[in-house]
């Protein structure tokens, strides 16, 4: 599970990446590419310290200038790999509270899919609204990403 984790996180950082690169070729970066993107970076962030026991430095909708993403983006890549790498246990249940202040356990493999679903998800919304503005998007399909 562990190799299947790190190459999950692979893919993540990979499409992150991309996507980082086309905005950054655009010559303005719309507002809700700005938030979606900035909650990915956040929300990665938050799982990773909810994880080490740690407090976050960001909030959920926090919005980060273009210019800091790639740092954040690497500093969460980082930081999920030593989790992995580290885990004696990806069944451990690892209790957390929500942005709501509710309490919650969930099993470290879980907490980890869910990063790189989230991150999916919110990607694919930046993609969409790529297409609706005339600009092709980066295929950043898993599938391809494996070829």
């Amino acid at each position: 599970m562990k190799g299947f984790l790190q190459q999950l996180f692979d893919y993540n950082f990979y499409c992150n990446k991309k996507l980082i690169a086309q905005c950054g070729s655009q010559k303005e970066i719309s507002e809700n590419c700005t938030r979606l993107f900035s909650h990915i970076l956040n929300t990665h962030h938050i799982w990773n310290q909810r994880i080490l026991g740690n407090s976050s430095e960001y909030s959920v909708w926090q919005e980060h200038p273009f210019a800091h993403w790639e740092d954040i983006h690497y500093d969460n890549q980082r930081s999920s790999f030593e989790i992995i790498t580290n885990a004696s246990d990806l069944h451990k249940r690892v209790e957390y509270e929500n942005s709501e202040g509710r309490t919650f356990a969930n099993e470290l493999q879980d907490i980890l899919f869910h990063v790189v679903n989230h991150s999916t998800h919110h990607r694919a919304q930046i993609l969409k609204d790529y297409r609706d503005s005339g600009i092709a998007p980066e295929p950043l399909d898993y599938i391809f990403y494996k070829r």
